[in-house]
């Protein structure tokens, strides 16, 4: 079973087991995750899923595409070279992600 690990900007973190094929921010909407609200539900016309992904875990998932390329420079955060929108981040079983969500999404 997967593993998100989510990080809040004042330092307070929640751990969420999460199914096998869903995505961060599915997890996270389904958990009452603080700070990600997902609103277009996953098909990348929003980005209000913005998170910041750990080093760590940045080989474990494919590198971001044109359309989230785009959707990250509409993010109310600047975004980082590790932002990445938590929709297209989805968990293999027995993977633990760590994630940073921002100060704001909206």
């Amino acid at each position: 079973m997967p593993k998100v690990f989510y990080t809040q900007p004042d330092g307070s973190e929640r751990v969420v087991e999460a199914a096998a094929g869903d995505s961060v921010m599915q997890t996270a909407v389904r958990n009452g995750v603080a700070g990600i609200v997902g609103q277009c539900g996953g098909v990348l016309s929003c980005a209000t899923c913005h998170v910041f992904l750990a080093e760590e875990n940045a080989g474990d998932f494919p590198p971001v595409g044109e359309d989230e390329d785009e959707m990250l420079d509409c993010a109310a955060t600047e975004r980082e070279d590790n932002s990445r929108l938590s929709c297209q981040l989805v968990l293999d079983d027995g993977r633990e992600v760590h994630v940073t969500v921002p100060e704001a999404q909206l």
